[in-house]
């Protein structure tokens, strides 16, 4: 007699204790990381759920691997099974409003839709916060500020947050998030230095910065803390310390070998180069340049009982290399 056949592995979530969604992106890839890092008793095991999941010589140990997609809810069946916690870090920041409504918006209902029934008993989602859309913010702290999105990106975050605290969830809201992985912050810096080689004149803005290593660490507390949790509610994500723009600036241009930016000119005027130059950024991306953006996050630290890593000027030195292999084929000012 033959023997039969075992049974093909099964794409759902095999009973891990966390399931992160976006878990092979910039920001979901650092949650995995920083969930590994965790021992002993708060060592959950860990279900990742990906569009296409990372090649097999490429996959984390201790990680499983779940095919699901949010624009396509009906791949999303049984995924959450044997789940605990549901971490929310899939995102659609792209211009395309129906793309932005079919992935963030009702994907991520069609994702908690899918918690509800296995009866996972936390959630947390990984928001922005460009919600409260065009500045100027000053030391904002959570309950302060009505949000009036301006994209439809953020829009459409907004209302999956929505969802996520109806579902009794927990909204983490981000700035500007860096370190290696990231494709839009630092290199759209690196980028308008070289384009626009000077500064808008004036003091310069403050901006809530955070990497993405100290955002995964607050989120793994959070998910799997170490004792009773009172976490609820929403929490603003970043350094305690607002960076001066400027400074952000020269500390990239610094350890990319990129010329600084020289003299001043109006805020206006720097607009008008700007848009000249780089037509593909938004106002908004301009705005945090030339305006305040920090927030208060006290509260995240406190609550996840970890401590932020050093500011920007240290922790760039240290992704420094990463940058200037991805930026290596930018064009020179001109």
């Amino acid at each position: 007699m033959n023997a039969p056949t075992p049974p093909a592995p099964s794409s759902r979530s095999g009973g891990a204790d966390v399931l992160v969604a976006g878990g092979t992106g910039f920001i979901g890839g650092a949650i995995v990381r920083a969930l590994l890092d965790r021992t002993g008793a708060t060592a959950p095991r860990i279900g990742v759920l990906c569009r296409r999941p990372p090649p097999p010589g490429s996959r984390a140990a201790r990680v499983r691997y779940v095919r699901g997609d949010l624009a396509d809810p009906r791949t999303l069946d049984g995924t959450c099974a044997g789940v605990t916690t549901v971490v929310h870090a899939a995102s659609y920041v792209g211009g395309d409003a129906r793309t932005c409504r079919r992935v963030n918006h009702l994907g991520s209902l069609a994702l908690l839709d899918e918690a509800r029934r296995a009866g996972v008993r936390r959630l947390l989602y990984v928001s922005t916060a460009s919600v409260y859309g065009p500045g100027p913010h000053r030391g904002l702290t959570e309950d302060e500020a009505e949000p009036a999105p301006r994209s439809a990106a953020s829009a459409s975050r907004l209302r999956a947050e929505h969802a996520v605290r109806r579902a009794g969830g927990v909204v983490l809201r981000p700035h500007l998030v860096y370190g290696p992985g990231d494709r839009w912050f630092v290199p759209a810096l690196a980028l308008l230095a070289r384009r626009v080689p000077t500064w808008p004149r004036g003091p310069s803005a403050l901006g809530s910065v955070v990497h993405v290593d100290d955002l995964a660490r607050a989120v793994s507390a959070l998910a799997v803390p170490d004792g009773p949790s009172g976490t609820d509610g929403v929490y603003h994500v970043a350094h305690p310390r607002p960076e001066p723009m400027r400074e952000v600036v020269a500390t990239v241009c610094r350890e990319l070998g990129t010329p600084p930016p020289d003299g001043a000119v109006p805020v206006e005027e720097f607009r008008s180069l700007t848009a000249r130059a780089l037509p593909g950024l938004s106002a908004h991306q301009v705005d945090l340049i030339v305006q305040d953006h920090w927030y208060d996050t006290s509260r995240v630290w406190r609550d996840a009982a970890v401590t932020p890593g050093a500011g920007f000027r240290e922790r760039f030195t240290d992704c420094s290399g990463w940058y200037r292999d991805h930026l290596s084929g930018l064009p020179a000012r001109g």
